[in-house]
């Protein structure tokens, strides 16, 4: 026996049947729709982090030792000569203030490093579930945080359309054309620009231990470079956990090997039979320092991409190569 489907109207006070209220909640459609069939990840059990307690127990341990040492030897300057043990006293004084602020410029640095992640994590869920309160809460933080460095542009601003209904993929690209475009523009020059001078030191350097000396070099300030572009301020330890993010980035994408595609593309162009070795090998270190750079943007920038396309090798690198191929028609 078949039933026609019926609609039932809900009044005030009405009881759920145990006594209390019955309390009605609406949830979007299209954000149950979206989220339904996507995978919920297990998290892995933490184990005890033996690591960092030696670490932190060696550490503590030095800085007992060298506190102590400080001691002796102002009591010793003391017992010598009063004023040097003020004198004494005065510069441990000073080195404090000075290590209480590079511990909170390296702490304002992760805290700042920190935000950008958890804002392109939260753009990455509110376009995989199309939550548009998310949505309008990453564009919002991200003028916030821009509002001082991106000048008026063409059309409406993110703030423009706060009180509008848009989706969350239309709010977050309007913020990523009107806030995040400008930025990738300065940051892919910045990427190219490193690749140039990478590719014309290392090509000229007499010996190989300056060639890695100075890539390494360059690629650092250019992370730095990077990170800073897009809001972050990364001191030391700031910028080993981006060189992390950014070597695992190149590992999960491919790109961390020497590799077979940027070797293809220096053959490519017939380099490597007519030019010299160490012209091949300076324009094979400006590819990777591209790469690298390129793996940067992607660590640092606070958005994925979703309307503006993401940078490619031959954005940056392409000057590089079509400069590099002219040289190598030229006989030696």
């Amino acid at each position: 026996m078949s039933t026609s489907p019926r609609a039932f109207r809900l009044k005030d006070g009405a009881s759920s049947g145990a006594g209390e209220p019955a309390v009605v909640t609406e949830e979007p459609l299209e954000t149950v729709e979206a989220a339904d069939g996507v995978p919920v990840l297990v998290t892995r059990k933490r184990r005890m982090p033996w690591a960092g307690i030696l670490a932190s127990a060696v550490g503590g341990l030095a800085t007992l030792a060298i506190g102590l040492g400080i001691e002796r030897l102002i009591a010793d300057l003391l017992a010598t000569a009063p004023w040097l043990g003020w004198l004494a006293i005065a510069l441990a004084v000073l080195a404090a203030l000075a290590l209480l602020a590079i511990v909170a410029r390296e702490l304002g640095g992760v805290w700042q490093e920190r935000r950008l992640e958890r804002l392109r994590a939260a753009a990455a869920e509110a376009l995989a579930v199309r939550d548009h309160a998310a949505a309008k809460r990453v564009a919002g933080e991200l003028a916030d945080l821009y509002a001082l460095r991106i000048t008026r542009t063409i059309g409406p601003s993110v703030r423009d359309v706060d009180g509008e209904i848009m989706d969350a993929d239309d709010r977050l690209a309007l913020a990523e054309r009107t806030l995040l475009a400008p930025l990738d523009a300065e940051a892919k020059r910045a990427i190219a620009a490193a690749a140039r001078q990478v590719s014309v030191v290392t090509a000229i350097s007499p010996r190989a231990i300056v060639d890695v000396a100075f890539v390494v070099y360059a690629a650092a300030k250019l992370l730095r470079r990077i990170a800073r572009i897009y809001g972050a301020r990364p001191g030391f330890f700031g910028a080993l956990r981006l060189a992390r993010s950014a070597v695992n980035h190149l590992a999960v994408t491919g790109g961390v090997a020497v590799g077979d595609s940027i070797v293809q593309q220096v053959l490519g162009l017939g380099l490597a039979a007519r030019v010299s070795a160490k012209l091949g090998e300076g324009v094979l270190n400006g590819l990777m320092t591209a790469r690298f750079g390129l793996a940067a943007l992607e660590v640092c920038r606070p958005l994925p991409f979703i309307r503006e396309e993401p940078p490619r090798l031959g954005d940056v690198a392409g000057e590089l190569l079509s400069r590099e191929a002219p040289a190598a028609a030229t006989p030696l």
